[in-house]
């Protein structure tokens, strides 16, 4: 289907929508046999989860919604094996709450350069935040949040899931994560760390998750004495991503890391590489392809566009290079080879350039049965790549929903497929999406 946005319909190339719903704005897309589960983001009403027959592609239906029941928290993740349904919990906000963390020194200092108590116009300034911002910085500092973590249910009846147990963690909370039968693979602050490490758990009895091991980047543990290389957290796990033995890890401004976990109880790193700099953009997921591709044994990484367009950056921000898809040689995991990148054309979508939105890479479906790659683009829809030659990775195809609403783009946040071949898209803003791919 090939349509013009400027009639009202979504920009399309082999592919067509099956089935669409106005669901609150996601952060994840998951499909298991004949549900999608989706983890929304922030929202007033609360939502956390909603579970989606989509047995008819055509006719979805809502058959449950989960509220996150704490106003300071958000599950906008969500992975579901054999009925066992995991989510995250984390801090809303979370922009505010690290200022919050800073307003305590930033005081302190300003004290002492200025002779007295600073206002909060000049702490706002030096904070990078409003002035009316200030009192919900106090009100942090003195709320200190505690909820972050992850919960179990047991989803055997999608349409029922039932509490089993919230297992807390640390810091703000945990972000996305992997998960098996066995074990949970969980992104997430834990005290004494900076930024988020990998933590492991035995989830075989979902009442009681017990901690296996923990993996973190040198520099992470402050309360073991280490000290980071980095400023703030722009180094930490955002995710990691199992393939037999290994955990495939974007690790943000750090780059990519493989983890060995043949031995579950002590994770190693044998793998690394970082193109920070010159690419400007962070570390998403990372993740090798179970067969090999041409002969050769490739991973494939994804950046996150990380900064949203504002009257102050959609000029400084031109010819910065957006986030990208790479292809990776991975036949020998401590000599990482990068061999191709692809880039979406900006000239595809018209809200490239929308202000208060992202045009770029984020995600891909975390599963491979084919050369495919469908990937979220945020304002440039889905888009599906062909890596059958892994050193000339090929757009096969693309979709670009219009904004639902009075959203002003489309922020495509997450994708997955199902044995059918079907694709499930989620936006920031509003709307699910399952779409059909006419293989050229």
């Amino acid at each position: 289907m090939d349509a013009s946005h400027t009639d009202g319909k979504p920009l399309a190339r082999n592919v067509k929508r099956l089935g669409h719903l106005d669901l609150p704005g996601a952060g994840q897309v998951y499909v298991a046999g004949a549900h999608a589960y989706i983890g929304h983001l922030p929202n007033k009403a609360g939502l956390g989860t909603s579970v989606v027959d989509v047995s008819d592609p055509r006719a979805p239906k809502v058959v449950t919604q989960i509220n996150v029941d704490d106003p300071d928290s958000h599950s906008h993740k969500v992975r579901v094996v054999d009925g066992l349904m995991a989510v995250n919990v984390e801090r809303n906000n979370f922009g505010i709450g690290r200022k919050a963390e800073q307003l305590p020194p930033m005081k302190k200092r300003l004290e002492v350069e200025l002779g007295r108590p600073p206002t909060d116009s000049e702490l706002a300034d030096k904070l990078g935040v409003e002035e009316k911002d200030i009192p919900a910085l106090e009100a942090s500092e003195i709320h200190q949040y505690t909820n972050g973590g992850f919960k179990l249910f047991d989803a055997t009846d999608p349409a029922n899931p039932k509490p089993i147990t919230h297992h807390k963690t640390g810091g703000i909370g945990v972000h996305r994560f992997d998960m098996d039968q066995n074990y949970a693979y969980i992104s997430t602050e834990m005290e004494g760390f900076i930024g988020n490490i990998l933590v492991i758990y035995d989830i075989r009895d979902p009442a009681k998750p017990e901690e296996v091991s923990r993996w973190w980047m040198d520099g992470q543990h402050l309360a073991g004495g280490e000290v980071p290389t980095w400023e703030g957290r722009e180094c930490r796990l955002h995710h990691a991503m199992r393939v037999g033995d290994q955990l495939w890890a974007g690790v943000w401004q750090a780059g990519l890391r493989v983890i060995d976990i043949s031995d579950i109880t002590r994770p190693v790193t044998i793998g690394a590489y970082n193109y920070h700099p010159p690419f400007p953009e962070p570390s998403h997921t990372f993740m090798r392809m179970p067969f090999q591709v041409a002969g050769r044994t490739i991973a494939l990484a994804i950046d996150e566009e990380d900064q949203y367009y504002s009257p102050r950056e959609a000029e400084a921000r031109r010819g910065r290079p957006h986030a990208n898809l790479w292809v990776f040689d991975a036949e020998d995991v401590a000599d990482l080879k990068p061999l191709a990148i692809y880039q979406g054309s900006e000239s595809s979508t018209p809200w490239a350039e929308t202000r208060g939105t992202r045009y770029g890479a984020h995600q891909f479906q975390e599963h491979f049965e084919d050369t495919y790659v469908y990937c979220a683009w945020f304002s440039g829809g889905l888009r599906i790549v062909d890596v059958k030659d892994p050193m000339a990775p090929l757009e096969a195809g693309y979709f670009i929903p219009e904004p639902v609403g009075d959203a002003p783009a489309p922020q495509t946040n997450d994708v997955d497929t199902d044995a059918r071949g079907l694709v499930y898209l989620v936006d920031r803003f509003t709307g699910f999406d399952i779409l059909e791919f006419d293989r050229p």
